[in-house]
This record gives C-alpha cells, sequence and structure tokens, in this order.
C-alpha cells in the first residue's frame, strides 16, 4: 500500500495542472459566453473543460487508498480536535473518490445506465463535508495561534500607566462626562476591532502554511455548494475560485515547506 502512495502522489502535479486548465477553461466560457461570441468557439471551450475533468478522474483513481492512510495517521494525533476533524475529513475524501472513480467508469461506459446526476451529487456532498472539516481546522490552529501570540505580546508589554481603575476610559465613562455611553463605546470598540484584525493578519503573515490552506479551502467550498444548488454563485465564480485555489495547491507542490501539517 505504501507503495501505491509513492506512485499516485507522483500524480498529483498533473491533477492539479488539469485541475488549474479546466477552471480556466470554466471561467473562459462563461466570459465568452457573456460576450457573446460565436456558439461553436463557447462549445470547443466547454468539451476541452469536459475532456480535462474526465483525464482528472482517471488521474483521481486509488486515491481513496491515499485518503484512507492519511485518516490512520491522523487518528494518532495527541491533539484531539485535529485528530477530530481530520481523521472524518480524510475518510470524507475517501468517499468522494470513491464515487469519482465509479463516475469516471460510467462516463468512459464501463458502467452502463449508471445515474450520473445522482453519484455527481453524492460525491459533491462528501467533498463539501471535508472541506467544512479543513476550514474547522484552520481556524482552529488560527485560535491557538492567536492565543499564543496575546500571551507573548502581554508578556512583553509594559506595565499599564493607569493601575486599577483610575484609566482614562473610567474618566470618559464616569457620570460627569457629558458624552453619551454609546458615543464613547464606539470608538473603544473600534479600536478593539482594529487590534483584532491586526493580530489575525499579523499572525497569518506570519505562518504562511496556514494562510493559502486558510485561502484554498475558502475557494474551495463554494464550488461543491454551487453544485449542491446550496450557494448557487454561477460558473464564472466557480471557475474563479477553482483556478486560484488551484494555484495555490500548485504552489504547496512546488515548495512542500508551504504545505500545513500534519
Amino acid at each position: 500500500m505504501d507503495s501505491w502512495v509513492r506512485f499516485n502522489s507522483q500524480s498529483q502535479a498533473k491533477e492539479r495542472v488539469l485541475r488549474a486548465a479546466q477552471y480556466a477553461c470554466t471561467l473562459l466560457g462563461y466570459t465568452l459566453q457573456k460576450g457573446g461570441v460565436a456558439a461553436e468557439l463557447h462549445k470547443t471551450v466547454t468539451q476541452l473543460e469536459a475532456h480535462m475533468s474526465l483525464t482528472r478522474k482517471l488521474l483521481r483513481l486509488g486515491n481513496s487508498v491515499e485518503a484512507l492512510e492519511a485518516a490512520k495517521r491522523a487518528i494518532h494525533l495527541s491533539d484531539s480536535v485535529l485528530r477530530l476533524c481530520l481523521t472524518i475529513s480524510h475518510l470524507n475524501r475517501a468517499m468522494y473518490f470513491a464515487c469519482d472513480n465509479v463516475l469516471w467508469a460510467g462516463k468512459t461506459g464501463l458502467i452502463s445506465k449508471l445515474d450520473q446526476d445522482k453519484w455527481s451529487q453524492r460525491s459533491f456532498r462528501y467533498y463539501l463535508f471535508a472541506l467544512i472539516l479543513n476550514l474547522t481546522r484552520d481556524v482552529y490552529e488560527l485560535r491557538l495561534l492567536i492565543e499564543c501570540e496575546e500571551r507573548y505580546r502581554a508578556s512583553k508589554s509594559p506595565p499599564s500607566a493607569y493601575p486599577g481603575n483610575n484609566g482614562p476610559a473610567d474618566h470618559l465613562s464616569s457620570p460627569s462626562s457629558p458624552a453619551s455611553p454609546a458615543a464613547v463605546a464606539l470608538p473603544v470598540m473600534s479600536a478593539w476591532l482594529r487590534r483584532r484584525v491586526h493580530l489575525v493578519a499579523t499572525v497569518l503573515y506570519s505562518n504562511p502554511p496556514l494562510l493559502l490552506d486558510l485561502l484554498k479551502n475558502s475557494c474551495d467550498i463554494f464550488i461543491p455548494l454551487d453544485r449542491l444548488g446550496i450557494y448557487p454563485t454561477g460558473k464564472g465564480f466557480v471557475g474563479a475560485c477553482g483556478l486560484a485555489s488551484s494555484v495555490l495547491s500548485i504552489l504547496t507542490i512546488v515548495h512542500p515547506w508551504l504545505k500545513l501539517k500534519p
């Protein structure tokens, strides 16, 4: 099984490039359709997209084995949240790839009278569940890093110049102050929000693997949401999201240190 996983990983780069080309065709087809170009050109682009999709399904044959191996590794993680999210995510990916293999067999004629719409919907449901769990994992890791950064800043910050309740905020909120509570609370909330946004941006900037994984999963999740009819966004938006996530995936293959671990 290990040898199969090693062999299968060699085709991932090709599959990612084909995925980028496929969604580029999706975006191009949408643009051509909106631009009112010749129907023959639009048909050619659509057929090219379908051929690339079928080729990708061929390259993904056996990916279920790799996903199951990843689930076996994830189940031994010490962090309970990561263990739960990653294990179930990999199991959903395994089911997604299994459904995808059945779809490939149906499209090539190996399985006759296959209800392709039913199997397509089933595969996208598993894909959506896996992406939701991946995003949950990203948010969890982001929260841990934010807490770590807050502790570091607290240890480095000087003591407050206004100990106890004698700070400027208390003076502004005192009964003798003419300002209303809402007028005082709004700047305070605005300053707090700016600090939180700056903190999140700092943490993500310092952790490129987490940033890329968060962006990739955020882009990918619109694809099954559109295909399942949960949140229709249109072919143009799906094509742009698919192309962006594919480019980010290629980056993690070209530069392995950008891949989020575990």
